[in-house]
């Protein structure tokens, strides 16, 4: 199957989930559909094999990837298509070596090959928990949001609001959340907030693919992968990619509407409990340009409302039931 096609998208949409006895509709697709992404970015002769004949599709043949990792292209074939059991930390660094795949997709392959059954929803409360929310609330100069695992917003501060949702009421629904993937393909203000849009939408999708191989039975991430996938083009194409990368902290570039250019560094700090939740926090270097930016959104911020007027207000909470 060739990454992108039609074909790809309903296999992406028709995320598999335990049914009501506990077993796996298509426990293979994860799986075989990143180690087909993987193989199609190799050529024969980047491993050090002679190719032979006219190639139907791009990269290593299942037969070929078996012989360099010293498996069986039965066995090999079964794993591919989620069928093999036990498979050995011998076979999957095997089958990662060849594919050259690096830290975080090696981490993810193993995640993948032997999966852990966690449940579908996350545990804990379906809000902050109030002493996160009390402890972002404190950080007045510092934007901050607390998130779950699929980055929903379950709470944020002031000053977090204002950089990432000044278009949204403050309030926050606790039936539909804002979720920061979903604004970034689908609200246009928020697309437009990043200057390197292309960057954060590979950015995020990289994240989610790591979150719904670590929760397969998640059915409220596979909504949000199947609602994306279709109401995305841009985000069905990175999906079908298999992007794979751990990021606890890192550097983002903003164009904000009331503030300007700024680029600002992130750190993410997860909550040390069975909650899945974790805190995003920015900050810049004092005495830069984007210091004296990030001021200037934070006394905007302190000094009125989220939203200036009615028809602004509207205008948010109807995009806010959509994001």
């Amino acid at each position: 199957m060739v990454p992108g096609t039609a074909s790809d998208r309903l296999t992406v949409i028709a995320w598999p989930l335990s049914s009501d006895n506990g077993e796996m509709s298509d426990s293979g697709d994860s799986l075989g559909g990143f180690l087909r992404s993987r193989r199609a970015r190799l050529t024969p002769e980047e491993v050090g094999m002679v190719s032979y004949g006219t190639r139907r599709v791009p990269g290593l043949r299942r037969e070929e990837l078996a012989q360099l990792a010293g498996v069986s292209l039965t066995y090999y074939t079964r794993l591919e298509q989620g069928q093999a059991m036990n498979v050995s930390d011998a076979v999957i660094n095997a089958i990662g070596r060849v594919l050259n795949l690096d830290d975080d997709e090696r981490a993810h392959l193993h995640t993948l090959a032997r999966p852990i059954r966690r449940g579908r929803e996350p545990q804990g409360p379906s809000g902050g928990r109030a002493g996160t929310v009390r402890l972002i609330e404190a950080m007045t100069d510092v934007p901050a949001a607390v998130l779950d695992r699929r980055s929903d917003v379950l709470a944020w501060n002031r000053l977090g609001h204002a950089l990432l949702a000044c278009h949204l009421d403050f309030g926050i629904s606790a039936g539909r959340p804002p979720n920061l993937t979903r604004m970034l393909f689908l609200d246009d203000r928020t697309r437009a907030l990043y200057p390197d849009w292309e960057r954060e939408a590979l950015r995020a999708v990289a994240s989610l693919r790591l979150v719904a191989g670590r929760y397969p039975d998640d059915r409220g991430l596979a909504e949000l992968v199947g609602e994306l996938t279709v109401k995305s083009p841009e985000f069905a194409s990175l999906w079908a990619d298999h992007p794979i990368r751990t990021c606890f902290s890192g550097r983002k570039r903003f164009r904000h509407p009331q503030a300007g250019d700024m680029e600002l560094e992130f750190g993410i700090l997860h909550v040390p409990d069975d909650s899945w939740q974790r805190i995003m926090t920015y900050h810049t270097i004092p005495g830069s340009p984007s210091d004296a930016a990030l001021r200037l959104l934070s006394a905007l911020a302190h000094a009125r409302p989220a939203l200036t007027g009615p028809d602004e207000a509207t205008t948010a909470r109807q995009t806010g039931e959509r994001l």
